[in-house]
């Protein structure tokens, strides 16, 4: 840090300065054509007051620089075409927000600030936005989303068509042509049009951007550099309320939008798991009370304090927060939408106010996206995003509220293990996670408040355990799995909770342990309670786990089984609960075709299907059906339920509700 701040002292000396002016504009920082200033990482460079650079004056920020005005009124942070000040089509490049380490921007963000991924930020406060007339130029690397990149554009009143040179491939404004620019809008749950030769106003809109297949959009394996005025802080809080309130989904997402396009083809809430598969769906609090977000500033903010009573930025209904989009995942279909495959998730345990799942992930970087989830659509929410802002790369513990916070230990004791799913080059490729707390919930309920549904295309992922002995809940088995887990600390310890990995890429699984939302030292079985955790394979024995442990697997064909524990389990919770496999036929509804069908386990040959109504009446029978491809259970509309049962040649069988 004193060689930091040494440096700092270094360039200070090295700009040419000219006193604050009295009259409008203000300026405390001048930087002459030609003149050149590098903050390197880990440096913080502070302005109280106006800043402005002229003509080809360099400033290149590795590290984090703060503007701060001190005469609201007439400071200013400005680049200037020789003594005017530049305009959007000037090709001066004056201040730029580097990336670093950019090789990593794939990788989470860490707890040893500088050791992964870093990138200069830049912090303005209390500049007026008018002030602000300065062009920031801010290179981007991020993983490709699929057919549709998800993004933040925090720039002021920048024109859309100047992303086609930025970007690399051409805009237009046809929809689905995967060429186009859409603008979420929480109230109605959908994707707005939004025409290239607009300007951008909304600090906090969240954008997709087409990547079609003749005009692709790379910004994973080629740097791009984004160039604009920054948003100024100081908007209003925002008002979490009504999201998709009066939206009406019908029945099994089948309504459509304003664009014709169906709710159930993008539509996902995985929050939800009364509704995560089958007829429970499009009812309640499914698809509602999600707000969608980009990051408005051009350093990282911290979701943290969301999740926490007391906090200055506590969110009190809050359910979870979706963040960072898989590679490759986003789907696309003609006239009637698309839908993301996977995302990384963060819930929380309230009782102790720590949150779990993908935490590292809840630092958001410039120019990425969120989401939200509500419990309810109570009044009161709101989100203020200024005290959110954060140059560290790693969530505060403290409910102070700094930009340049230090992270503090925590105390509190919800453990837990991530199983990180990996291929033989150790790219990983699928990750699962099992929560236990003091208050946490065992089994199905609708008080769990930590759970999150795995997608289908999930290659990890644990079942809905049964409450009393461990093992499968065969009640849920073809309803839905889970990216979150959670189970109760003393009344399931030494139970399984049962998992499966469903893909032959993957050849071995590392082990995260945390307590308290902290990664425990490496090596580490034994948490604070005196108990770790343990996992059993296919035909294997329990072993224990450890901190950063990575362990071979070879996945059979049609999945294997991976049974966790915290404690370690008698001997006939050890020896009997693999010996029940779970199957991956699954009955799911499919847009494509308006319709359910059953999607069949691989190792199933044959199956017989039946379809009852809620009186018994078979409605419909199908014997020696093939299992290579789906099949379609052909049943009329009419907003009725069934149970529809599947049993295998060699007699396994799946029952599932649904309502068509």
């Amino acid at each position: 840090m004193k060689r930091n701040l040494f440096a700092i002292g270094l360039l200070a000396l090295s700009l040419p300065a000219v006193a604050q002016m009295t009259g409008s504009p203000s300026v405390l920082t001048h930087m002459n054509d030609n003149s050149k200033v590098f903050v390197g990482k880990g440096a913080i460079l502070y302005n109280g007051g106006g800043f402005q650079l002229k003509n080809n004056a360099d400033f290149e920020n590795h590290g984090n620089v703060m503007l701060v005005a001190s005469d609201v009124n007439n400071d200013v942070f400005r680049t200037l075409n020789g003594t005017s000040d530049q305009v959007e089509a000037s090709t001066n490049v004056n201040f730029v927000n580097k990336l670093n380490e950019e090789a990593n921007y794939a990788s989470a963000n860490t707890t040893n600030d500088g050791d992964n991924y870093t990138y200069g930020q830049l912090f303005i406060k209390g500049f007026k936005q008018d002030n602000i007339a300065g062009y920031v130029y801010q290179e981007h690397r991020n993983v490709g989303h699929g057919a549709y990149q998800q993004m933040a554009l925090p720039f002021y009143k920048k024109t859309l068509n100047t992303l086609s040179t930025e970007l690399g491939k051409t805009f237009t404004d046809v929809r689905w042509s995967m060429n186009e620019i859409l603008k979420y809008n929480n109230a109605n749950v959908v994707f707005d049009a939004f025409p290239i030769a607009s300007q951008l106003t909304d600090p906090t809109g969240y954008y997709i951007m087409g990547n079609s297949t003749s005009h692709p959009l790379n910004v994973s394996t080629v740097k791009r550099t984004i160039k604009g005025r920054p948003f100024a802080d100081g908007f209003s809080a925002i008002t979490l309320q009504n999201a998709g309130n009066s939206v009406l989904f019908g029945t099994g997402g089948n309504g459509v939008n304003a664009y014709n396009e169906k709710y159930n083809t993008y539509v996902q809430d995985a929050f939800e798991l009364q509704a995560a598969m089958g007829g429970a769906a499009w009812q309640g609090n499914f698809g509602k009370n999600i707000y969608q977000f980009g990051n408005p500033f051009l350093t990282n903010i911290d979701l943290r304090g969301l999740f926490y009573t007391g906090d200055i930025n506590n969110i009190g209904n809050i359910y979870g927060i979706r963040v960072e989009q898989a590679a490759g995942t986003v789907n696309f279909q003609q006239n009637v939408g698309g839908g993301a495959g996977s995302f990384r998730f963060v819930t929380f345990d309230t009782a102790t106010s720590t949150v779990v799942g993908d935490v590292d992930w809840l630092i958001v970087r410039p120019m990425s996206v969120f989401s939200i989830k509500l419990k309810n659509n109570n009044l009161g929410s709101t989100i203020n995003f200024d005290n959110l802002r954060r140059f560290k790369y790693s969530p505060r513990t403290s409910n102070t509220y700094d930009v340049t916070a230090k992270a503090a230990n925590s105390t509190n004791t919800v453990k837990q293990l991530g199983v990180i799913a990996l291929d033989n080059s150790g790219t990983e490729i699928g990750r699962t996670y099992y929560v236990v707390a003091p208050n946490a919930i065992d089994g199905h309920s609708s008080n769990a408040t930590m759970q999150v549904a795995a997608s289908s295309t999930n290659v990890i992922g644990t079942f809905e355990e049964d409450p009393i002995i461990g093992g499968y809940d065969n009640n849920y088995i073809s309803s839905y799995w889970l990216y979150i887990n959670e189970a109760n600390e003393v009344t399931f310890k030494g139970k399984a909770i049962p998992g499966a990995v469903y893909d032959n890429r993957v050849k071995s699984l590392k082990f995260e342990i945390r307590e308290s939302a902290v990664l425990v030292p490496n090596g580490t079985h034994q948490l604070s309670a005196g108990i770790g955790f343990y996992y059993k394979l296919d035909n294997g024995s329990v072993q224990t786990i450890s901190q950063n442990q990575t362990v071979p697997i070879n996945v059979l064909t049609g999945g294997s089984d991976l049974n966790l524990y915290y404690g370690q389990p008698n001997g006939a919770l050890g020896t009997e609960v693999a010996s029940v496999k779970a199957s991956r036929t699954m009955v799911i509804f499919n847009p494509e075709i308006d319709n359910y069908i059953v999607r069949f386990d691989p190792n199933w040959k044959t199956a017989s299907i039946k379809v009852y109504d809620m009186s018994g009446k078979l409605v419909l029978s199908k014997e020696n059906v093939k299992t290579t491809n789906d099949f379609v259970i052909d049943l009329a509309k009419g907003n009725k339920a069934f149970v529809v049962s599947v049993i295998s040649n060699t007699g396994e069988k799946v029952n599932s509700k649904i309502i068509r």
